[in-house]
């Protein structure tokens, strides 16, 4: 029963992951990434298209706009900036 207890303890927690598209470079270290993703209407059961726009903390600016990135979710680096780039998926098209 102790080595449940303590196998169980020691996984690290699942990140939250998402993949978007950067839709603001503007801003130093900072982008805005676009996560589409589409969700079952409770009355109606037809499936709407929504979208989430969420602040993402580029240490090395590697990212432009237009790329396709996978994100995770972090410790609050700010008031609005929670989330921090992984990797970049796909470089923007015609980049």
């Amino acid at each position: 029963m102790n080595e449940a207890t303590t196998t169980s303890s020691s996984k690290k927690a699942i990140e939250a992951r998402r993949i978007g598209v950067v839709e603001s470079d503007a801003r130093d270290k900072t982008r805005k990434v676009v996560v589409q993703f589409s969700s079952r209407h409770p009355k109606y059961g037809k499936y709407v298209r929504k979208r989430s726009v969420l602040h993402v903390h580029d240490e090395n600016n590697e990212s432009k706009k237009g790329d396709r990135v996978e994100i995770a979710h972090c410790r609050p680096i700010s008031k609005t900036k929670s989330w921090k780039l992984v990797r970049v998926v796909a470089a923007a098209p015609g980049a």
